[in-house]
């Protein structure tokens, strides 16, 4: 039985990258997934429990994005993008969004809602110029390059 295993975005074209991925991962599915405008960290299982653990509306994991932005953003804006936002009519759960240098920000997040980081921002008066997912739990993008993979190592098991 295959253990879970990590990779970073395989192909910047639309649609592509699943679809390729998938013939060479046969018998795997990604838990959770990222748009077409953005890249990063991706896990793959055979285990719908642990799909579930990592992406569930319950669940507690966090996943960790840098995000490239333009605009400019008061001390105001940066707490409603930490607490106090609602997106679909729906309260989020809180995130850990800090200043990572002068054009960029750190979004921790406990839950995924479609192009939920990119929404957030638009509603603060920010352009997203890029999103990368550089973390999901323990386990860290690092120096992975696009569109490779490896296998989780013991001390990155969910």
């Amino acid at each position: 039985m295959a253990e879970p295993i990590r990779l970073s975005k395989l192909m910047s074209e639309r649609g592509l990258c699943s679809r390729r991925k998938a013939d060479v991962l046969r018998g795997l599915a990604p838990a959770g997934r990222l748009d077409i405008d953005s890249q990063g960290l991706l896990v793959f299982t055979q285990d719908g429990r642990i799909a579930k653990h990592l992406i569930g509306a319950d669940s507690e994991i966090e996943k960790e994005y840098l995000v490239r932005v333009a605009g400019s953003l008061d001390e105001r804006n940066l707490a409603r993008l930490n607490h106090g936002l609602t997106l679909d009519g729906a309260k989020l759960k809180p995130a850990k969004v800090s200043w990572q240098n002068q054009d960029q920000l750190r979004f921790i997040l406990k839950e995924g809602k479609k192009r939920q980081i990119r929404r957030m921002c638009e509603m603060v008066g920010l352009k997203v110029l890029g999103l990368k997912r550089v973390r999901i739990g323990k386990v860290m993008l690092g120096d992975l390059p696009e569109g490779q993979w490896r296998y989780l190592r013991e001390d990155e098991r969910f």
